[in-house]
């Protein structure tokens, strides 16, 4: 695909994105899916060739590329494999983070590390309680002289089990409700009282989801990013990015599925003739294509939005309910094109289907991004939460 509003050295980077897919990642997709963590050597390769977190400032392992690249190469990487891109959607968002409230020593140490595809950091959001309430954490960050003292749960986070670090959200402040009395900490996961667990999941094996505990673990005061009550606010100004990201995962994954089924119907034949001679096999495929081709130009509007510093989060939200839902309707249908052959493990569309269904939930289901949809468009109406 051509994308002309790309500079002559993005369209390099692209190109070295889609080849590093089609030549070392698209084959082995169907036997990683069955892995439980992500594969070290491909994560390796992938930062050595810059396709995990371009957007990083050179001086932290990036190149200070723009939102459009990052779009771009996740793009790339889920047409092959939708797990292994799941690192080029979280390592902005919690890099961006760490690269604009952490010290000089921990950006030094920490992110180089996240872009050379060498350290993978979750997202400690949710809690078992919460879900899309997130303002509302109780995992408790109790201030003891230079130290912090955590104490509480983490719930359905990615990498659960094989993480290293976590950007961990703590309520520092008992006594201020939401999101104002939580604070942000970047905690190493191998210190007493952390353990970590695994959830067994219909699909994204390899990324992984689990439960993440605390119990009496001490960090240093370096340790929080920025202000005390003002971690929330971090975060969630990056997750415009990631639900662009997510959305171009999932189009990704489904256009996969579009693209081998048109080859599929020219060479498949019933009745005497090939499939593609029937409307009924090209005119659905016509459809995903324009549905695909919709919310791709979206994501990219709404990246280069971002890239201007113009507000987009109207765009990601809508985004990202549109591109999960309509990835698994549209790989569903390519499936049952497929008939029998598309229903065993043999062809990848199941496993497409599975992988990208879980996108309808993390990072904010298709109600709450309708709500946020509904908020920027008229306002607060009082239901909808501020």
């Amino acid at each position: 695909m051509t994308l002309p509003w790309l500079s002559e050295e993005e369209h390099f980077i692209k190109d070295t994105a889609e080849r590093f897919a089609r030549e070392q990642l698209a084959e082995g997709y169907m036997g990683r899916s069955k892995d439980e963590a992500l594969d070290r050597g491909l994560l390796r390769k992938m930062g050595q060739l810059g396709l995990i977190a371009p957007i990083f400032a050179e001086e932290n392992g990036g190149i200070g590329a723009s939102s459009m690249v990052q779009g771009v190469i996740c793009e790339a990487i889920a047409h092959a494999d939708i797990n292994l891109a799941y690192i080029c959607m979280t390592t902005p968002l919690i890099g961006c983070v760490i690269e604009k409230y952490g010290s000089a020593e921990t950006k030094e140490e920490v992110l180089p590390q996240m872009a050379a595809g060498e350290l993978i950091v979750q997202l400690g959001l949710t809690e078992p309680r919460g879900g899309s309430d997130a303002a509302n954490l109780i995992l408790k960050a109790t201030k003891k002289g230079d130290k912090y003292i955590l104490n509480g749960e983490k719930t359905s986070i990615s990498y659960g089990a094989q993480a290293e670090m976590s950007l961990l959200f703590a309520r520092t402040d008992q006594d201020t409700p939401g999101a104002h009395g939580v604070s942000a900490f970047l905690v190493p996961l191998d210190l007493p009282g952390v353990t970590c667990t695994r959830f067994d999941d219909v699909g994204s094996s390899s990324v992984g989801r689990g439960s993440v505990f605390f119990d009496d673990v001490e960090i240093p005061a370096s340790a929080l990013l920025g202000n005390e009550g003002e971690g929330f606010t971090k975060v969630m100004a990056g997750f415009d990015l990631s639900r662009f990201l997510i959305a171009l995962q999932c189009i990704a994954c489904a256009q996969a599925s579009v693209d081998e089924t048109w080859q599929y119907i020219q060479e498949r034949e019933a009745f005497g003739k090939p499939l593609a001679k029937f409307q009924g096999t090209t005119f659905p495929l016509a459809e995903h294509d324009s549905r695909l081709a919709a919310v791709r130009a979206l994501c990219y509007q709404g990246l280069a939005l971002r890239d201007q510093g113009l507000p987009h989060t109207k765009e990601a939200a809508m985004v990202k309910w549109m591109a999960p839902k309509w990835g698994t309707d549209i790989i569903h249908e390519c499936l049952v094109q497929h008939g029998h052959y598309g229903w065993g493990h043999e062809m990848p569309h199941m496993q497409r289907m599975i992988d990208v269904m879980g996108l309808q939930i993390g990072d904010g289901t298709a109600q709450i991004m309708k709500t946020i949809v509904t908020r920027e468009t008229i306002g607060s109406i009082g239901v909808a939460y501020k």
